[in-house]
């Protein structure tokens, strides 16, 4: 018996491997369970993502349990996500427990030196949100695979918390990856009787074609399981930022009337990649991705976006000669914008004086790309809040987003600069404009783009360098088309999915 106790019985959810969809099918029961009645608290006890968001309290989180605080109707809040594991490569990562840096750990010390803190944040945040919340329902989102038999007697987040709330477990299984039937015959295979009496239903996710065509297949895993198929989702194109920058990146949209490419270099330690997904939403944008091999060729306009490794990355752009071809594309007059990272990278120079990212380099000084005149100097300190103010440019009007970074960067010889502040805020960015023949700077603000009136200003400035008809800047913001995107998730999954007997038993 838990000491956790709710007034509903939680519900959890696993899949037969990474990638099966248990993040958006999480966010459809969210959803589901509010236009029910009834008061879902979503949760994630250790997620590895570099896609972040800073709540209220500017505490980190992962990115795609904020989407399902949304689909909750409740405000985002790190203790839904009370582990958070930033990759910083070579096998390194930051830990964040409950919105905070603890500290970084390597994959072989990891589970040895962080599996008490880790469990003791989970169950902190487990008791934040029922405390928010007593009449809640608690629908925890598994990681991985919850038999990776290596791995269960130190796995954080899968069957020990469902055991310790004794949940009921939906598996998920992925047709589209092939061999679905083996993957859930294996997976429960694998499991211990105690775990195998928690799982209440199997939902078959992302199928081609006309669903009536598995009819035999669900009577067979019903029978060999005895375990009820719940049903089965049909393919949906991926609608959110996964955590995985690769299917980002490897998802093609036929845009015929796109009349702008933005390229966006794609960083080796790339962050909070979710900046570039309101781009991606444009009609008439192409979002072209940038490989350290490629040429950047002629865009209407380049991203450098956040980095987990701001100098390490900087030297790979070097390195590849990356660096050279962005220098280049500016002398000849392209539009380059940094975030966060990228920002930093832009400068005339990086000083790292605690060895923050260069820990194996006996240097601590650098040189950036030097298309801005900024330097930037990297401290212990984190910035972490949600900010709303106006942006001076390309327009005044009011955006939101938040800060994520490490580093201060200030302005090199402020008195006769063409560079001007971004907003109100003299830290958060700077801009040289050179009218209707492009512009170089860039932001802090993560979510900048979000901002509906403010991206549509940003894109009609590419506009009008190619005397295209500029666009309405009448648009709404990000989140409410998320809004929409979660409504119309939830009704595919009600449709398909009855998930009844499950949230009732």
């Amino acid at each position: 018996m838990t000491l956790f106790c709710t007034e509903k019985v939680p519900l959890m959810i696993l899949g037969t491997s990474s990638g099966a969809g248990k993040s958006l099918l999480t966010t459809a029961i969210c959803r589901y369970l509010c236009r029910i009645g009834e008061n879902p608290l979503p949760f994630k006890g250790q997620n590895m993502s570099n896609n972040a968001w800073i709540d209220e309290e500017g505490g980190e989180m992962a990115y795609s349990q904020t989407v399902q605080a949304w689909a909750s109707q409740l405000v985002p809040s790190c203790a839904m996500n009370p582990i958070l594991l930033k990759p910083k490569g070579d096998c390194i990562s930051e830990v964040i427990h409950l919105g905070r840096s603890v500290g970084y750990a390597n994959a072989q010390d990891y589970y040895n030196e962080w599996l008490d803190p880790g469990w003791s944040a989970i169950e902190e945040g487990i008791k934040r949100l029922i405390a928010s919340k007593q009449s809640g329902r608690l629908i925890l989102e598994g990681a991985g695979s919850p038999v990776e038999v290596n791995l269960q007697h130190k796995d954080l987040t899968n069957l020990r918390l469902a055991k310790f709330l004794n949940a009921n477990c939906i598996l998920v299984a992925d047709i589209e990856r092939g061999g679905v039937f083996a993957q859930i015959i294996g997976t429960l295979a694998l499991l211990k009787p105690e775990e195998k009496k928690l799982f209440k239903g199997i939902i078959i996710n992302r199928f081609r074609g006309n669903l009536s065509l598995f009819n035999e297949g669900r009577e067979w895993i019903e029978k060999q399981t005895g375990i009820p198929v719940l049903g089965v989702m049909p393919w949906i194109e991926e609608i959110f930022p996964p955590e995985d920058s690769l299917d980002l990146m490897e998802r093609r949209i036929n845009k015929p009337n796109a009349e702008i490419e933005v390229a966006i270099i794609k960083l080796p330690s790339l962050s909070n990649f979710s900046d570039l997904d309101p781009l991606n939403a444009e009609p008439s944008i192409n979002l072209r991705w940038i490989e350290l091999t490629d040429s950047i060729g002629a865009p209407d306009a380049l991203i450098i976006p956040g980095s987990k490794q701001t100098i390490k990355d900087l030297q790979k752009l070097k390195e590849t000669g990356l660096a050279n071809q962005i220098k280049e594309y500016e002398k000849e007059g392209g539009t380059i914008f940094g975030i966060c990272g990228g920002l930093q990278m832009m400068g005339s120079t990086l000083e790292d004086p605690d060895m923050l990212e260069t820990t194996k380099s006996y240097k601590n000084n650098y040189e950036g790309l030097g298309i801005m005149p900024i330097h930037t100097i990297f401290q212990k300190k984190k910035y972490l809040s949600q900010r709303k103010l106006f942006a001076c440019w390309p327009g005044k009007t009011e955006i939101m987003g938040f800060e994520l970074h490490h580093g201060e960067t200030n302005l090199i010889g402020t008195t006769q600069t063409e560079f001007i502040n971004f907003s109100e805020d003299s830290s958060l960015g700077w801009i040289k404009d050179n009218d209707d023949k492009g512009f170089i700077g860039g932001t802090y603000l993560h979510g900048v783009f979000d901002n509906g009136v403010w991206r549509r200003l940003w894109i009609n400035k590419l506009r009008r360098r190619k005397s295209l008809k500029e666009l309405s800047i009448e648009q709404s913001n990000h989140n409410e088309r998320i809004e929409r995107i979660i409504n119309r998730l939830t009704d595919s999954f009600t449709d398909h999915i009855n998930i009844k007997k499950v949230i009732c038993s």
